[in-house]
């Protein structure tokens, strides 16, 4: 990571920094998918009980984010949303990062599935969500079939 980054669980959302990343988030999002395609949370729901949003600072500035969703079930997993790094902050390994910081939380939690969406547009998003273990999977929770959605789902070690 990024020399000095510090990760920090977000609960107000109505921080400027967090809303303005937020913001670039759903500008990207938009330009590469329609609505119905779109299955960006907002921040309310991944910061309401049930869910954590986290953000990476660098000098006071959030730069990088994500967020787990915990979903009961058999077994129970938790679905990573909103993972999402500053342009001018990619390639410092942030992503890498935050997932790993989502995974330890969902470990935490004793949950040992994480599921993700993601779109084909996204290349590198899909890279790396390989890289680190995940595999294609078929729709999961309240997702359909969509030729502009790609599921994944790793399997965590969660020692009891």
């Amino acid at each position: 990571m990024a020399s000095g980054g510090e990760i920090r669980r977000i609960y107000d959302v109505s921080d400027e920094g967090i809303r303005a990343l937020v913001d670039q988030s759903d500008v990207y999002l938009s330009g590469l998918y329609p609505p119905e395609s779109n299955h960006a949370e907002p921040l309310a729901v991944l910061t309401a009980p049930g869910s954590a949003f986290f953000a990476i600072y660098e000098q006071q500035q959030p730069v990088a984010c994500g967020a787990v969703k915990l979903v009961g079930g058999t077994p129970p997993y938790a679905e990573i949303k909103r993972v999402f790094v500053d342009e001018a902050m990619r390639g410092k390994g942030l992503a890498v990062a935050i997932m790993a910081h989502l995974e330890a939380f969902a470990v935490e939690q004793d949950v040992s599935v994480m599921r993700l969406e993601a779109g084909p547009k996204q290349p590198e998003a899909i890279g790396l969500y390989r890289k680190l273990g995940y595999q294609n999977r078929g729709p999961f929770g309240p997702y359909r079939d969509d030729p502009l959605s790609i599921f994944m789902e790793k399997r965590l070690t969660v020692s009891r």
